[in-house]
């Protein structure tokens, strides 16, 4: 049998297990178990069904055949059209089908958190951070997915010295997952009376929200502290020890929360954060050891590389790894994203496939 075939048979049984699953009493009275089981089924709905598909076209195909070698020509002209209609369709179902197939990041699926730093350039890197932040909550909007902010770090001239939030959707993380890098804008700041064009930097760190089931953390690897709330926040955060900073020991990830409404709220956020930011980090370990490129061959996912290029003067958006220039810098500020994502995750199936084969 064909390979993919073989894979495509697997996919269809474990898609019919699945549903006997979701019917049986322990799972009905299982919560978590019900969700874990209806979330893998969802993710095998649309290779079963294009796999379905494939089937048909090859049964109507087969019968065109037979139809052509009969002795009525009229049959004959008949099956010689429907060949001709169904062999592109089958052609383009499995080129469908070999995309569907390739390994998925089982993350691809989580909401996404992103922390933006203001880098080089001052306080025009700050204001930049600011600027990606609005794209990215901007993008969020058309897509229908919520934004909640955890950890902000307002920066006096504008902007933010460093920003992280969340953002609540469908494939969220699979989306954004090669935002991480350096983002690079070319322009001429506000405080800058000559009209010289700048070079500045904020940069971008995209990472998976982790469930507590998912990725656990031992309790004596951290170290939680409550301190009064610094900055702007309101008179109730500035009355009470509301802010929560957790540090985790082992890798020195220090994440600090002070924008919720109370300690157990800001500790929630924190933790979060911390889950995140250290399952990243055990996975960038892994990879290294393994000696396993990080992700895949767009990125690395390091804060140093340099990705993408903002030039206002000339109105244009380049993203050096996969060398795509859009000359709409200012749809793409507005949130209009969906043509870089979409080239990004494009080119990402273009490597793995040529890897697969």
């Amino acid at each position: 049998m064909n390979p993919m075939i073989e894979r495509l048979e697997s996919i269809t049984a474990r898609y019919e297990e699945l549903g006997q699953l979701l019917l049986e009493p322990a799972t009905l009275s299982d919560n978590r178990l019900m969700a874990k089981l209806a979330k893998e089924q969802a993710s095998l709905t649309q290779t079963v069904e294009a796999y379905e598909e494939y089937k048909k076209i090859e049964e109507e195909l087969v019968s065109a055949h037979e139809l052509f070698h009969e002795k009525d020509e009229e049959m004959r002209e008949m099956a010689r059209m429907e060949i001709e209609e169904l062999e592109p369709r089958k052609e383009e179902l499995i080129a469908k089908l070999e995309v569907l197939l390739i390994p998925k990041d089982p993350m691809d699926d989580n909401n996404v958190i992103v922390e933006i730093r203001g880098a080089a350039g001052g306080d025009e890197g700050n204001i930049f951070a600011g600027d990606l932040y609005r794209m990215y909550t901007r993008y969020a909007e058309t897509v229908g997915w919520k934004t909640e902010l955890m950890e902000v770090q307002e920066s006096e001239a504008g902007g933010f010295s460093l920003i992280s939030f969340m953002l609540k959707g469908d494939r969220a993380y699979g989306r954004l997952k090669f935002e991480s890098g350096s983002h690079r804008v070319q322009r001429v700041p506000k405080t800058e009376s000559a009209g010289r064009i700048h070079t500045s930097t904020a940069t971008v760190l995209v990472s998976p929200e982790i469930e507590a089931a998912d990725f656990e953390i031992d309790d004596n690897d951290l170290e939680i502290e409550t301190c009064r709330s610094s900055g702007a926040g309101g008179q109730h955060i500035n009355k009470t020890d509301s802010a929560v900073r957790i540090v985790h020991i082992p890798t020195g990830i220090t994440v600090k929360c002070q924008d919720g409404r109370s300690q157990h709220e800001n500790k929630a956020t924190a933790m979060r954060l911390v889950r995140s930011r250290v399952y990243e980090e055990h996975m960038r370990k892994l990879e290294e050891e393994a000696g396993a490129e990080r992700r895949s061959k767009i990125g690395t996912g390091d804060r140093s590389e340099k990705i993408r290029t903002y030039n206002y003067p000339q109105n244009r958006v380049t993203d050096h790894r996969i060398g795509l220039t859009i000359n709409q810098l200012d749809r793409i500020m507005e949130g209009k994203l969906g043509d870089v994502l979409d080239a990004l995750e494009e080119y990402d199936q273009k490597l793995k496939l040529a890897g697969e084969k």
